[in-house]
């Protein structure tokens, strides 16, 4: 019997920056290992087109992905839920590992501080699957 896949949940207020390079990321890195959600707490009506092409250029496309509201269904069947700034919106669930990423949010910022933004995250991701796969 196989093991079932780890899941994470990102969760930021809009679901359009920070959440969704987290899990393009997550997605890309695992090649399948994990299974990777995103929400905000209060979705916005696109992901930021900056973001989109910050992370174009290493080689992911977000450009399809659409905000998502938060929903304590998600955040339960998530192993680790990462939050990032949604504050007290998220809901709590035992038995659940939360962390929280303190990072700057992208909207309305230009493409070198999304770029630096970005490359935080890659770190914090590439942390995160090391902990979560051998």
């Amino acid at each position: 019997m196989t093991q079932p896949r780890p899941s994470v949940m990102f969760v930021c207020v809009h679901n359009a920056g920070r959440s969704q390079m987290a899990a393009g990321f997550l997605t890309h890195l695992s090649e399948g290992a994990v299974e990777v959600r995103s929400a905000g707490s209060v979705p916005a009506d696109q992901v930021n087109p900056v973001a989109v092409a910050a992370m174009a250029e290493v080689g992911i496309d977000i450009a399809e992905q659409r905000p998502k509201v938060l929903t304590a269904d998600d955040v339960q069947a998530s192993d680790v839920v990462i939050t990032m700034g949604c504050g007290d919106a998220c809901p709590f669930f035992p038995g659940v590992r939360y962390l929280d990423w303190e990072l700057d949010d992208p909207a309305g910022q230009d493409l070198d501080a999304v770029r630096a933004i970005r490359d935080e995250i890659r770190a914090r991701v590439e942390t995160v699957l090391g902990e979560l796969t051998p």
